[in-house]
């Protein structure tokens, strides 16, 4: 915060001494809502990824790749944290630079998540977006996306826009003091370490994303709570995501009761569905008959 130029408060400011980042390091979030992109050695072909051969003549397959990938970044993104060389600031903290020191708040969300929330005057520039592709490789990874829970989530398949270092760029010069931020804390390393690779050296992460903030925190604008930027799918739908059932434990029953007669009403419709499919296949099997 010093660094900053916020005045340091023991009641919101806290130091970060080596052993405390290492262990602030520890909290990088679930890696299952970041497209990586896809490992030289594997191609997607006809919406099958193949196999290929790597340098050292082995061959594994798409998924073993990017989980390695993944465990690479987090250790690049720890010893980023760990050396300093990218701050932490809790939610508060970033909201004190921003409205005392008025600090750039860099908003690095997909336009699906940055649309129904955001931190007033902040700059957005999406390090990944929403992948509007309809090729074929494309469509196969949305379909996997959906199967594999993006129906229930909402979370859409993304796509690294490589263009973001040049856009931050044409925005800022390099000693610009950038708060980066996400909404749940991990996009927001990737973008840090690519920023700092670029040569920007005044890097603020935001521990835990906008989504860890409190209604105090941060001026918020937007049609949804900021908590709520990062839901969607099914989930959603019936209010069965942490972040609802927070708000309905404070809201009581009329909160709960919305989500309730959605539940009843999708049970309603399957249930029309499925005695609608027996009748046609009745019909069906009755004009065959004759």
């Amino acid at each position: 915060m010093e660094t900053l130029g916020v005045p340091c408060v023991n009641a919101i400011t806290t130091n970060y001494s080596t052993s405390q980042t290492q262990r602030t390091t520890s909290f990088i979030p679930r890696l299952n809502f970041l497209t990586v992109p896809i490992h030289p050695f594997t191609k997607q072909k006809h919406g099958r990824v193949l196999k290929m051969q790597a340098a050292d003549g082995d061959y594994e397959d798409y998924d073993l790749k990017q989980m390695r990938g993944m465990a690479a970044a987090k250790k690049r993104w720890d010893l980023l944290l760990r050396e300093g060389k990218v701050k932490v600031l809790t939610p508060r903290e970033a909201g004190y630079a921003v409205q005392l020191s008025y600090k750039t708040l860099l908003d690095v969300r997909p336009s699906v998540e940055r649309n129904k929330a955001w931190v007033k005057g902040s700059t957005w520039i999406p390090i990944f977006e929403v992948d509007d592709r309809f090729d074929i490789g494309t469509l196969t990874s949305k379909i996997t996306t959906f199967m594999m829970g993006g129906w229930w989530s909402g979370v859409p398949t993304l796509t690294y826009d490589n263009q973001f270092i040049s856009k931050v760029e044409e925005k800022f010069p390099k000693d610009t003091d950038l708060i980066v931020a996400c909404q749940r804390g991990l996009r927001s390393l990737a973008a840090c370490e690519s920023l700092y690779n670029a040569g920007y050296r005044n890097l603020f992460w935001v521990q835990g994303g906008l989504e860890a903030a409190e209604e105090e925190d941060l001026v918020i604008e937007g049609p949804q709570p900021l908590k709520f930027a990062g839901i969607g799918g099914v989930s959603e739908f019936l209010g069965w995501t942490d972040q609802q059932r927070a708000i309905a434990a404070k809201e009581g029953w009329g909160y709960q009761l919305i989500f309730t007669a959605r539940l009843v009403g999708l049970i309603l419709v399957a249930d029309a569905l499925f005695l609608g499919a027996q009748r046609v296949g009745g019909y069906i099997q009755d004009i065959r008959s004759h």
